[in-house]
């Protein structure tokens, strides 16, 4: 049987549901996913579990598996050592990471891919780009986000770190909050307030490491769930970079990165897309083993009404999750119906 792309054994009975999606995958999006998912399954998935008891997952480690075989880079581009493809391939990325058996592992590996480097690919100097985002893609580092801070959260317009400009330095003071990756991480691409301005005119992104004097893991953040993901309170206390680790044009932050956001959301999008088929993956794959009354439970008209719909949701979040893809980075795509059969 086959849904949603996916192959299952010919012990699982047919469900007659309709899915729908606008973007339709070719053999290339499939192959990287399948690779992808077979890495996965063979170099991380052992470990999760462990990694899930110790609250952490090893960053460097990990990012520089993936790193090696350019899943750090999907759409990244190729004079930076990542695979030059576009933002379709790193949807299929996206995808592919939800078989993670650590949900924790899966959100540090999407802020190392499509969090916090998109504002330096787009708008960074070719320093910057050497620096920091080349190391990032192979792996040797590892990057965070320095956005949220106690009392900012949604709210970027009100943080209120600061970095005031002394000579050839920024001055960095101030905070960031529920920072992904950030015990671990080796540079974040931080939103500071550069002036008086207007809110939304006065912020930058600056990039700094996060071995300078002055930044300080202040604490790691006990959480319900995603334990594997380190997140970290960072405080900065008089933190020194050099001016020109700005990320493209001083009083563009805000801007800059909300279209960061848009990259972190359709990356968020499409993982959904990948845990929901996973989800019905297994769901299906347990009423065809289960027995109750002599007989799979596969085998009740109920079961199977009640599987079609929650395929056909798994559709609809596929429908809304893929043209906004599309739109955003003028891709085409088409409506395609896919009979599971």
């Amino acid at each position: 049987m086959n849904v949603l792309g996916r192959q299952y054994s010919g012990a699982m009975r047919p469900l007659l549901a309709m899915s729908t999606r606008y973007f339709t995958p070719t053999t290339e999006h499939v192959a990287l996913r399948e690779n992808l998912i077979k890495l996965i399954d063979t170099e991380l998935n052992p470990h999760c579990e462990e990694w899930e008891r110790e609250k952490r997952f090893p960053a460097h480690k990990v990012f520089k598996i993936l790193g090696d075989a350019g899943y750090l880079g999907i759409s990244k581009p190729e004079e930076y050592g990542g695979m030059g493809l576009d933002i379709s391939y790193e949807a299929m990325g996206a995808e592919a990471y939800a078989h993670l058996n650590s949900a924790g592992a899966g959100m540090g590996i999407g802020v190392q891919c499509d969090v916090a480097t998109p504002a330096l690919m787009n708008y960074g100097s070719e320093d910057l780009k050497e620096r920091f985002l080349r190391p990032t893609i192979s792996g040797d580092y590892v990057a965070c986000l320095g956005v949220s801070e106690v009392g900012s959260g949604s709210d970027v317009a009100s943080i209120k770190t600061t970095a005031k400009r002394d000579g050839n330095d920024w001055v960095i003071n101030g905070g960031k909050m529920w920072t992904t990756n950030g015990a671990q991480a080796d540079w974040m691409c931080m939103l500071a307030n550069t002036s008086q301005g207007p809110v939304h005119k006065n912020k930058s992104l600056i990039c700094v490491p996060m071995d300078t004097p002055g930044v300080k893991v202040h604490r790691t953040i006990d959480k319900m769930g995603m334990h594997a993901s380190d997140t970290a309170e960072i405080t900065l206390e008089d933190v020194r970079v050099p001016h020109d680790f700005l990320i493209g044009e001083e009083g563009k932050g805000f801007i800059y990165q909300m279209k960061q956001f848009q990259n972190e959301r359709i990356y968020m999008a499409a993982g959904i897309v990948g845990a929901l088929d996973r989800c019905m993956e297994a769901t299906i794959e347990y009423c065809a083993q289960r027995k109750a009354f002599g007989q799979s439970i596969l085998d009740n008209q109920y079961v199977h009404y009640r599987l079609a719909e929650l395929q056909t949701e798994v559709g609809f979040v596929s429908v809304f999750s893929f043209p906004p893809l599309c739109l955003s980075f003028s891709l085409p795509f088409l409506l395609t119906p896919r009979l599971i059969i």
